[in-house]
């Protein structure tokens, strides 16, 4: 027996389909999901059943498929969800199919959430689930937010949901990025900040894709300003060594369409013969397609394979400026590394290891062998497995037919840098201990063992004794490792900090000059504590970089946790909650109630974010230093 509120909802998509030019018709995107979802899917909009979940063998068919889809994606899901936990919002992300293939969702949301359906291996079609937010999009292919009453099926008419699509470089669907919340306001426009946030990441998990399917190919970034072309870049396009075009973002597409009327097959259709031997040297500079105008900046070629990277130059030397300890331990380092000895490079997140494991191959024997990296952590244990060792033919599900060669065989002849080797699973540390001990690689599914000859670097934030004592780590592999040991000191510690960033000033800005550091930005690179070490130091030159016109960086070209320091103010007590009123208040405690940062990472302009905060009530403390 239908309940009430089912009844209800049943009735009005009834109403609606049969006189939908009624001033309470739902949007036109959402009446014809509702007619197709009645209509030729016969599904039952009073039907209280949850969602269709994929088995954990189908579910892991899915992720193999999309594997390198979601290892581009993972890090702007989590930087999203960072933005939105607080307004109790999750995130998910689907595949052309609407299966959800990775979420993110708090511990506090988690169990009302999965009452709900929304998490892993949910299956969001229209043709399985009718009207919803994943399902708008697939269909559609353009971003759209479900609220409420707007799905299809009653028994998810408590959710919000806001998505966008997420394209390949050919302009097939890759996917879909949905951030939903189990409970949420009635007005629709309460939704407005997640749209922008949604559409904003889903546009960064598109062009981080493009960036890795075309390593292999010449990549063209572009923008309408210059200071954008590293950070946030517009335009895509990719081309081979013949000058064919391999890929266009969407952005590009448009443009092409727009100026062009046609999308072009080669480089010269757009910018002349000479295309691609004038657009290898440019450095920013304008270009124009028919009537736009935008500058751009061409990244070369890179290797397929993992990151394998040829290093080509001679022997690195010391700056005359540079830590002590670090110089030290280079030159020591060199020393063990050219005899074959294992090195094990610890210290801080964010100190330099791989740099100082690029800098052992650089000034050593192999210099312009492979130099392979592999960053531990960062994969499940099944995909180590087969990237580090490789596979036979058909080894397992989803395995490349004719086989492949792991990044240690890629490394032959060369440096293999092991990062985060602490987090390296147990099974994989065996086999690893049989690559250091007879100089051989069996591949996944393989009987043959084949030959190699690598020197091993290996990096991590970790206490490998602890992981030792905890069985977390093998002791006979920490005994190879452990007679070649340098700990790389935290950048708070060193005394070269102004110096480094000079360095890396002009690594940023490559052919242009550098802006010299104020004496008060100098005053706080040396004050700051740095716990993001080298990492977040490079990060934050880059973002004052992007801000500075001239030839001096300012206090007002840092980001907020190094400019002037002042106390967090308590959030102010609410009047009224919306999800838009927590988003605020997050973005100001987060910026210190800085209204300019606030306003940029809420998409906003510092005259619309005084105006919600008048809006929700929301009262900035007193006499805060303005930006």
């Amino acid at each position: 027996m239908l309940s009430t509120q089912a009844r209800y909802h049943a009735r009005a998509i009834d109403q609606a389909l049969r006189a939908p030019l009624r001033a309470a018709s739902p949007p036109g995107r959402i009446l014809d999901s509702w007619r197709r979802s009645f209509e030729q899917y016969q599904l039952d909009p009073g039907s209280l059943r949850g969602p269709r979940i994929l088995s954990r063998y189908e579910l892991r068919q899915h992720q193999q498929a999309a594997e390198d889809f979601l290892r581009v994606a993972d890090g702007e899901l989590g930087a999203l969800h960072a933005r939105v936990e607080a307004a109790d919002y999750c995130v998910l992300l689907a595949d052309a199919q609407g299966h959800t293939l990775d979420y993110r969702v708090s511990d506090r949301l988690d169990e009302e959430c999965h009452r709900a359906g929304l998490y892993l291996g949910t299956c969001w079609s229209e043709q399985e689930e009718g009207t919803c937010g994943v399902a708008a999009v697939l269909t559609d292919r353009a971003p759209v937010t479900v609220h409420k009453a707007d799905h299809f099926r009653v028994a998810f008419t408590g959710l919000t949901c806001t998505a966008a699509p997420v394209f390949a470089p050919g302009g097939e669907l890759l996917g879909v990025l949905d951030v939903s919340a189990p409970r949420s306001p009635d007005d629709r426009r309460s939704q407005l900040l997640i749209q922008q946030f949604t559409r904003d990441s889903a546009q960064r998990i598109e062009n981080a894709y493009f960036m890795h399917s075309a390593r292999g190919d010449w990549v063209l970034c572009g923008h309408a300003q210059a200071s954008y072309l590293d950070t946030q870049p517009d335009l895509l396009l990719a081309w081979d060594q013949s000058g064919r075009l391999t890929g266009l973002n969407r952005p590009a597409r448009q443009l092409c369409l727009a100026q062009l009327g046609y999308l072009p097959q080669r480089l010269d259709e757009l910018f002349g013969r000479d295309a691609p031997a004038r657009l290898q040297e440019d450095h920013g500079e304008p270009l124009r397609l028919g009537e736009a105008h935008f500058h751009a900046r061409v990244r070369a070629p890179r290797q397929r394979l993992g990151v394998v990277i040829p290093l080509i130059r001679g022997p690195i030397e010391a700056e005359p400026e540079q830590e002590p300890r670090v110089s030290q331990a280079l030159a020591t380092a060199l020393r063990l590394y050219r005899h074959g000895l294992p090195i094990l490079v610890t210290g801080e997140t964010g100190t330099g290891k791989e740099v100082f494991a690029r800098g052992l191959h650089q000034g050593g024997d192999r210099v312009g062998r492979p130099f392979v990296a592999l960053n531990c952590a960062a994969l499940p244990e099944s995909l180590i497995e087969s990237e580090l060792f490789g596979h036979a033919a058909g080894a397992f599900t989803g395995a490349q037919r004719q086989g492949r060669d792991g990044l240690i065989v890629a490394a032959d002849g060369g440096t293999l840098f092991l990062d985060e080797i602490g987090d390296m699973p147990l099974a994989l540390q065996t086999r690893l201990l049989r690559v250091l001990a007879e100089g051989e690689v069996l591949p996944v599914g393989s009987a043959q063992a084949r030959r190699v000859d690598v020197r091993l670097v290996c990096a991590t934030h970790r206490d490998l004794q602890a992981q030792v004592a905890a069985g977390l780590f093998r002791e006979d592999l920490l005994y190879r490792l452990n007679g070649a040991v340098f700990q790389l000191p935290p950048l708070r510690t060193r005394a070269d900090r102004l110096a480094l960033a000079r360095r890396l000033l002009e690594e940023e800005c490559g052919e242009r000059p550098a802006p010299e550091l104020a004496p008060q930005v100098q005053e706080a690179i040396l004050a700051h504590d740095w716990p993001g070490n080298v990492r977040e130091l490079r990060n934050a030159l880059r973002y004052a970089c992007a801000l500075c016109d001239g030839a001096l960086i300012t206090l007002d070209h840092l980001p907020a946790s190094l400019g002037p320091g002042m106390p967090l103010s308590t959030e102010p007590r609410p009047q009224v909650d919306s999800p838009e009123r927590r988003l605020i208040l997050a973005a100001l405690v987060r910026h210190r109630w800085k209204a300019v940062p606030a306003a940029r990472a809420l998409g906003m302009s510092r005259a619309t974010l005084y105006r919600r905060l008048k809006l929700h009530g929301i009262a900035m403390p007193h006499r805060q230093p303005e930006d």
